[in-house]
């Protein structure tokens, strides 16, 4: 449990083929949540020229643009937790000693890893019955939902593995600590 002391190696030494697999993944993870951003944005772009310029109707771009920024959310959580970029709230792990406060960031992982467990776990739930009912979106364009719910557990069930590889990196000391970064 070294993982705290300031001399701890930054990234997974070269034996530890899970963190390194998994990064990969949350990096192309990363790319495709901003492919699918840039998918919304044409999209909407199309949407204005349908409607401003050619004064057409539009029946699935607003729809479409929604599904792909709830993919792109969902997709980029593994990436932005790799990156350290969610939320973080230091106050009580800078009061703690080094000791202490790998002991709590080993606890926030631990709640962290159950509660994206069970989130992935009933989103799948979710996906299965959309999938086994053939639920569809209640408007005029009425895509098949599955397809966009796919994101909810797909995104969740590599955000778990991201952070099974931070605990797992934490434990070994590969990585620096949250309360240390940009020190």
């Amino acid at each position: 449990m070294s993982g705290t002391l300031p001399g701890a190696v930054s990234g997974p030494r070269e034996g530890d083929a899970f963190i390194r697999v998994v990064h990969s993944i949350s990096r192309l993870c990363g790319v495709a949540a901003a492919g699918l951003l840039i998918a919304a944005l044409l999209v909407t772009c199309h949407m204005i020229i349908v409607r401003s310029f050619l004064g057409q109707s539009t029946i699935w771009q607003t729809e479409t643009v929604i599904y792909l920024t709830i993919g792109a959310i969902c997709i980029g959580l593994p990436y932005v937790q790799m990156l350290r970029g969610h939320v973080n709230v230091d106050l009580i792990p800078l009061a703690m000693g080094p000791k202490l406060r790998l002991i709590w960031m080993v606890l926030i992982l631990i709640v962290s890893i159950v509660v994206v467990a069970m989130i992935a776990w009933y989103s799948w739930e979710y996906l299965h019955q959309a999938w086994k009912r053939n639920w569809k979106s209640p408007t005029v364009w009425a895509p098949r939902i599955w397809f966009v719910w796919t994101a909810m557990p797909l995104g969740f069930g590599l955000l778990l593995l991201q952070l099974i590889a931070d605990l797992w990196g934490q434990l070994r000391g590969y990585e620096r600590p949250f309360w240390l970064e940009g020190k």
